[in-house]
């Protein structure tokens, strides 16, 4: 059920920041009292503060405009990608956190005096075919 959800809520946080990521720059002055995207106090504050004044018209040019939204619309196709794979990535989840749980539960049942070999063979999990 954790790892239902944990998709869930990772779907739902991609769908938010896409959105928000791909309108936000273009919105206009005003607009449900919102300020423009290079015209703002953070932006202002922030420009002063390092000394760099041009940084309100570099954030107001179009490039990074294009930039941010092509990020948002990034994320919003992560979102959509995992929303059409939804059973796969909770079975992969789930069987990821089902082998983390066996390894644990080994590690405690086996016995504390391994040897050196044997802690530094990393393929040792792993089921190997009889050939």
């Amino acid at each position: 059920m954790s790892s239902r959800l944990s998709v869930i809520f990772y779907i739902i946080l991609c769908f938010e920041i896409g959105i928000v990521l791909t309108v936000l720059p273009w919105v206009p002055q005003g607009w449900m009292g919102l300020s423009d995207w290079g015209n703002n106090y953070f932006l202002l504050l922030a420009a002063r503060r390092i000394g760099f004044y041009g940084l309100q018209s570099f954030m107001a040019s179009g490039w990074v405009r294009g930039a941010v939204s092509g990020l948002g619309t990034l994320n919003l196709g992560m979102a959509f990608w995992e929303l059409f794979h939804f059973r796969q990535t909770v079975r992969m989840m789930e069987a990821a956190s089902n082998i983390q749980v066996a390894r644990e539960d080994a590690r405690k049942t086996s016995p504390s005096h391994a040897t050196q070999s044997d802690k530094a063979d990393p393929l040792s999990d792993y089921r190997r075919p009889n050939v």
